[in-house]
């Protein structure tokens, strides 16, 4: 949600710094993105040993989806930082495609990330802080938050339904093995991990945006999110179990989410086609969890989706209670059933407490510009600035 609040408050600004704890955080997401994505490919594999093709395509293909999707707005929005110049961080337009077309853009962040935050972190300078420093600080930020964006798609493309179709598996023909407990459980971690980094990283990056507190704030957060997501993706697998054409409707759910963007008539990429493929992606994100498109209050759509996503919840082992009667003794759907009701209560619960009592609320005024700061370089920051704001906000 967002609440505006008049500029008469008086916030503190918050802390820019690029910190040894940012940057092992940063690290720590690094390695849950390798190991997320080597895990289902690990499953593919197994799949296809054991001759079970339509498992091991379907896992590549949501593999396959989450790095392409990135890739393309890694490489478009590196084009979109370059504004004119020929080269960006030594690379040139030729180089960096080379290098998405491969699959590599997300690890080149990576490793310009955190090669370039530890020369900031772990090197000792005691010199002043200067309006330079504070900068490059601004722009690892930034750096970071690029990362987190792309991680989100990434989640919502790959491990999202790799949740979804590994519950399904299981619970339509009982096939588990520990390679499956491994890519589940590294799914959810990745999840978990970029959606508490991504919220943390957007509003650290935009000055006029209030820090999110560390501790209970942000432990709420993640409650609700992942409670709410894995209340949906549960009944999402028991909608399946009952029948295939599940998929239909979560394809028109898609669409519905789609032309809700579109009508918004968001600007948040460079070109009509990205544009276009930005507001799929936000479809498919909607599908699983709300998130603001525009920034703007959308207090009443909230209320809308998780009232229509609540009914979905319950009815659906609600009706495979009743219309598949050799399930209603199985521990398998009163155990399901039970944590679809337990999360969603708990989920919204702590929705309503975050937004009620433990959002940061309001904004800060922007910082009257630096005497003497470079005219390029404040535009850069205002086009990345600009970049965050267009995006979901949480």
């Amino acid at each position: 949600m967002y609440i505006s609040f008049s500029s008469n408050d008086n916030m503190p600004q918050p802390n820019m710094e690029y910190s040894k704890l940012r940057w092992l955080l940063s690290t720590i997401g690094f390695f849950l993105y390798i190991v997320d994505i080597c895990t289902d490919i690990l499953l593919a594999m197994k799949y296809f040993y054991e001759t079970q093709y339509v498992w091991s395509g379907l896992t590549i293909l949501f593999v396959f989806t989450g790095l392409l999707v990135t890739q393309i707005f890694s490489c478009a929005w590196y084009f979109d930082d370059m504004d004119g110049k020929q080269t960006i961080a030594g690379m040139s337009k030729c180089r960096l495609v080379a290098l998405h077309v491969l699959g590599t853009g997300t690890f080149m962040r990576y490793y310009q990330l955190l090669t370039g935050g530890s020369k900031k972190v772990w090197t000792k300078n005691k010199s002043t802080v200067t309006e330079q420093m504070k900068e490059e600080h601004h722009k690892l930020f930034c750096m970071a938050t690029d990362l987190s964006m792309l991680k989100l798609f990434e989640a919502f493309l790959e491990s999202v339904p790799q949740l979804l179709l590994q519950l399904y598996i299981f619970l339509c023909h009982n096939e588990w093995s520990v390679m499956q407990y491994i890519s589940l459980v590294f799914s959810f971690l990745n999840v978990a991990w970029v959606l508490v980094d991504y919220r943390r990283c957007l509003r650290r990056s935009i000055p006029a945006y209030r820090e999110m507190p560390s501790g209970l704030p942000t432990v709420v957060y993640l409650l609700y999110k992942l409670c709410t997501i894995t209340s949906h993706i549960l009944s999402c697998s028991l909608f399946l179990t009952f029948s295939p054409y599940t998929t239909v409707a979560l394809t028109v759910l898609w669409l519905l989410g789609t032309i809700y963007t579109h009508l918004l008539q968001t600007s948040f990429c460079s070109s009509r086609v990205l544009e276009l493929l930005y507001r799929g992606v936000v479809g498919v994100i909607l599908v699983f969890t709300f998130f603001n498109v525009k920034g703007e209050d959308t207090k009443v759509h909230m209320i809308i989706y998780y009232v229509f996503y609540s009914v979905i919840n319950i009815t659906a082992p609600v009706l495979l209670f009743f219309l598949r009667p050799e399930m209603q003794t199985s521990t398998v759907l009163l155990t399901a059933g039970g944590l679809i009701f337990g999360a969603l209560v708990l989920g919204l619960l702590c929705l309503v407490l975050y937004y009620r009592y433990l959002h940061p609320r309001g904004t800060l005024l922007q910082s009257d510009e630096v005497d003497g700061m470079d005219k390029e370089a404040e535009k850069t920051r205002n086009a990345k600035v600009k970049k965050v704001r267009d995006f979901l906000q949480p």
